[in-house]
């Protein structure tokens, strides 16, 4: 398989690429989210990608957003020193499929990878064509060389529905998507913030809007 590795730290990074090489994987490595936006979303995508979430430039989990926006839908496996179940439910949230606390086995996370592998299926929804493009360095939505900032609800908001091309996101995932597990949010704050979303799309002259389904969620058209 070809595994897409972003990993800051130089000692983790090294041993973790030589085990799966070891394993008869091919690696590419990212230093920092702004790396791995670039190396995974280009042509052809990992079958697996790991990322750490406590990247120097950005949030691992809003560089997964802007991987599946982008349209990679390889599976990810976090790593973190943040083990605590509302971080691995944002973890989740964000479009992650499995999860791994640092410090870990070396020979644990490649089973994991080499599952994750096995079970991945490549979906058959087409890109959305918008060239529209997160930004996880400095959360911001970018079109055309247009560039918007984003607040972190915003951003994650966005990203959760960008992921889904074609399709709706159900109004619960992008809550999930926005704010942390547990957090009590009317239907009234999720569309204010939609409203804002889609007057930042305008913003940069978007080809798409933001449209909510009612009774359902949130999709781009």
């Amino acid at each position: 398989m070809r595994i897409g590795l972003c990993e800051d730290d130089p000692a983790i990074r090294r041993v973790v690429t030589s085990a799966l090489r070891l394993a008869d994987h091919d690696c590419e490595v990212a230093h920092d989210g702004r790396e791995a936006l670039a190396v995974f979303a280009a042509e052809p995508h990992p079958d697996v990608v790991i990322l750490d979430i406590g990247l120097p430039d950005a949030d691992g989990r809003d560089i997964c957003q802007a991987l599946r926006a982008a349209g990679v839908h390889a599976p990810v496996l976090f790593l973190t020193a943040l083990g605590q179940v509302h971080e691995k439910i944002a973890g989740f949230a964000a479009g992650g499929d499995d999860y791994l606390p640092k410090p870990f086995d070396v020979k644990e996370l490649v089973v994991r990878v080499e599952a994750l592998g096995r079970r991945a299926t490549r979906p058959a929804a087409p890109p959305t064509g918008s060239g529209l493009r997160l930004d996880p360095a400095r959360h911001a939505l970018v079109f055309d060389g247009a560039e918007v900032g984003l607040t972190p609800t915003e951003y994650r908001m966005l990203g959760a529905i960008a992921a889904r091309p074609g399709e709706v996101a159900r109004r619960r995932e992008v809550i999930a998507a926005g704010w942390p597990d547990g957090a009590i949010v009317a239907d009234n704050t999720v569309d204010a913030y939609a409203a804002r979303i889609r007057r930042k799309l305008k913003k940069v002259g978007a080809p798409v809007q933001l449209e909510a389904i009612r009774g359902v969620g949130f999709t781009l058209r």
